[in-house]
């Protein structure tokens, strides 16, 4: 489980948006060097593939546009009390309220 965690982080490293790593809470350089070392911690590894999860639905949310689902998480969301996603998503209940309203979204509801 955790070598597949230390290979979702050299992928997410790569492809996820500073944005989203941001919200994981893994300095850069702390990515950096788990990568060297081959293993996250186990809350590190959950906080990147909670924040990877969560850009996933985003760029699904905006048909694959990648920077449309960045500036999304940076922008203040009235459904969120007003707070980024970015911020919100911090927390394992902050994304899944994230995680809510993006669904919401896709289906319609802009509240």
């Amino acid at each position: 489980m955790r070598r597949r965690a230390a290979r979702s982080a050299r992928s997410c490293s790569r492809s996820m948006p500073a944005a989203a790593r941001y919200s994981s809470q893994i300095a850069p350089r702390t990515l950096v060097r788990r990568k060297s070392e081959g293993r996250l911690k186990p809350d590190e590894s959950d906080r990147l593939v909670r924040a990877s999860r969560l850009f996933d639905k985003a760029v699904d949310l905006f048909e694959g546009d990648a920077p449309a689902a960045t500036q999304w998480f940076k922008t203040s969301q009235p459904a969120l009390a007003g707070q980024a996603p970015i911020q919100f998503a911090r927390t394992e209940v902050g994304a899944r309220e994230v995680e809510d309203l993006i669904g919401r979204l896709e289906h319609g509801v802009f509240t």
